[in-house]
This record gives C-alpha cells, structure tokens and sequence, in this order.
C-alpha cells in the first residue's frame, strides 16, 4: 500500500496531559512517523484538565459550530488546535462542555464521570471524523490509541465507508496493557449507534449489555484492518482474538524499533 497521510487519534498525548504510556506514544509515535516522511494528523479530546493557555490551544471558527446528534439531543462541536514543537505537529482537540469540563480541573472526566463515557466516546469518534472531512485532508492509514477511540473502527467501516475522504483508509487499532474503564459502558451503546446508522447485526455481542473493557477491545479489532500489540503484556485473550481475526497483526516490538516496525506495517495493509 502507497501511505503518505496517517490519521492518529488518541486517548492521551504528553505534554497535554501527564506521562502514561498511552500519552508517550501519542507523543512521539506521530512526530517519529512524520520524521520519516509522512503527513500526518493527531486528535485527541480536549479535557478540563489541559490548560489552554500554556500550551497555546486556540478555537479553529471554520471547523467549529456543527451539532452531532447523540441520543436525540444536539451536542455543539468546538475544535481546538495546538502546535507541538519542535516538529511543529498540528494536533487537533475535540471539545463540547456537555462531555469535556470547561475550566481547569484535576483528573479526567472519564473518571470523575464515567456514566457519560458511552456519548463520550461517541462524540470524540464522530466528531474527530467529521472535522477530518472538514479539513479535505485524506488519510491512507488511521492509527487508534485507548478505549475512547474504539468506536472509530466501526464508523468508519460501516457509517464513513462511502465517504470519499475515508473510502481507501485502513484501520489501525493498538492493544495495550490493561488499561481498564472506571466502570463499563452504558447497556444502551449499541442502541445509540444503531440510531446513528451503525448496522444491528455488527452490535449483537454488545447489544442490551455494559461494555467492559475487553468487550470494547473485540469490538475495535473485529472492525479494524490491523492490530498493533503495544503493550508487554496485554489480556491475552485479546492477543488470541486478534491474532485470529484474519488481519494483519504486529506484535510488541521494543521502543528503539517500534517507528521503524510501524511505518511498514502501515504499508503493508
């Protein structure tokens, strides 16, 4: 496959929020991808405890101020940008302050809220789609981190498929060690997607029930185009599925090899 553009959509990225190794990878995943001559694109969600002024986050009004419908209800879609030097890497924030505090707090609203984490993840998945379609930018790969990016495999491959700036990308989902929800998804997640076109049939596992972590984690890699192994020691039950899912499947490589691992697996989709 002839990759140029690579999509990154994160949970976590340094210095935005603390060092995890969730966040490290977001860090220097992307600027090493594009160290190798690679365009790409970072999203992450824009939680209340990201300070705006220190790390120079400003409103982008044209990508701004559409509505994403959620359960019925219109959520207004902010986006915020930041450029992270020295690569000078956009890295693109999803806000709304119905999910996402709007001044400086402590932890994250995925712990201090979780009841909201179903619509949560929804709008950071749609929402990142969308502006991507706002921006005409087109990615060949699109390279998932964290549960709150689970849900993109399946809007891609089933509600996105047809769209032109999403049709020829392949999906990307890493598998890292136990990274466990504050407590499961909403029973009602699969309902909410089904309202948003995601076909029934790809939900029954879920469907009517509280999504655990693992859960979540075979829904990603049953709708994705790769697995990466991120992780030393992921649920192994989770390596199985994935290495019997009939994709592509890249397992843990050691730090000082891993970007050099990746962009070739991203080119042999």
């Amino acid at each position: 496959m002839d990759v140029n553009k690579v999509l990154f959509i994160s949970q976590e990225i340094e210095p935005y929020l603390p060092k995890t190794e969730i966040s490290t990878i977001g860090h220097d995943l992307p600027q090493g991808i594009q160290e190798k001559g690679f365009e790409v694109r970072a999203f992450m969600p824009k939680y209340g405890c990201i300070n705006e002024r220190r790390n120079q986050l400003h409103e982008v009004i044209r990508l701004s101020g559409m509505n994403l419908i959620i359960d019925d209800t219109d959520h207004p879609l902010i986006i915020k940008v930041a450029t992270m030097l020295p690569s000078r890497m956009q890295v693109y924030f999803i806000y709304n302050e119905d999910y996402f505090q709007h001044n400086l707090v402590k932890d994250l609203e995925t712990e201090t809220s979780p009841d909201d984490n179903d619509e949560r993840s929804i709008f950071f998945v749609r929402g990142t789609l969308e502006t991507v379609k706002k921006l005409r930018w087109i990615p060949d790969v699109i390279h998932c981190h964290g549960w709150i990016s689970a849900l993109t495999p399946i809007y891609i491959k089933h509600i996105y498929n047809e769209d032109p700036v999403f049709r020829g990308a392949k999906v990307v989902f890493s598998l890292y060690d136990d990274t466990p929800l504050a407590k499961p998804l909403d029973k009602r997640l699969a309902e909410k997607m089904e309202m948003d076109g995601v076909p029934k049939k790809i939900l029954k596992d879920i469907s009517g029930k509280e999504v655990d972590y693992v859960a979540l984690m075979r829904l990603a890699i049953a709708n994705s185009d790769g697995v990466i192994q991120q992780g030393k020691n992921v649920d192994a039950s989770l390596i199985e599925c994935a290495k019997s899912a009939g994709i592509p499947f890249l397992p843990y490589e050691e730090r000082e090899n891993y970007i050099d691992a990746f962009a070739e697996f991203y080119k042999s989709l």
